[in-house]
């Protein structure tokens, strides 16, 4: 039997896959509720794990041949993969702030990262655990860190641009309004 194929009765397997999809997504949960985000770590648990098990799913099914497992484990992650993206597309808010009129859109991030967690959930799920902990790490580094380098970058554009307007200011000689 396959390392992706788990039996019925082997509840040890299923519940380290399980509690391992639990995990990865409190981790990234845990990092957007600390953003205050709308999406928290139960919401990425429950996502995480729920992915886990609609892939365990046809894996345990007693089926004909693998071909027919694989085959039924391929719809399940398509159905799982366009579920969680309307949840995504809930978490996505435009607004139009009355001053400017442009609309401005929130919840991308969050919405993304739902998607994430579903994947990871679904790569745990089907045994593929090393991949989806390195995926749940890069994850966290990506919403961590390169906000952290996005910061960065943004503090070091703008001082440019006041030092690049002020030298601007002062060597702007008089210009005569009257012609």
């Amino acid at each position: 039997m396959s390392t992706m194929f788990v039996n019925s009765d082997d509840w040890l397997h299923i519940g380290i896959r399980l509690v391992m999809a639990l995990f990865v997504g409190c981790m990234i949960g845990l990092n957007r509720q600390k953003g205050g985000r709308p999406a928290g770590m139960r919401t990425f648990m429950l996502v995480s794990m729920g992915s886990a098990l609609f892939v365990m799913i046809p894996l345990q099914a007693e089926g004909d041949s693998p071909f027919a497992a694989t085959n039924a484990l391929s719809r399940t992650i398509q159905g799982v993969t366009t579920g969680v993206g309307f949840i995504g597309a809930g978490l996505i808010l435009q607004e139009a702030p009355r001053e400017s009129g442009s609309p401005k859109v929130k919840g991308l991030t969050t919405a993304a990262s739902v998607w994430i967690s579903a994947g990871l959930g679904a790569a745990i799920g089907c045994g593929l655990w090393q991949m989806a902990l390195m995926a749940g790490v890069l994850t966290l580094i990506t919403l961590s860190g390169v906000k952290r380098l996005n910061r960065i970058i943004e503090s070091r554009y703008n001082q440019k641009r006041q030092a690049n307007n002020q030298d601007s200011v002062n060597i702007t000689p008089d210009i005569d309004d009257d012609f």
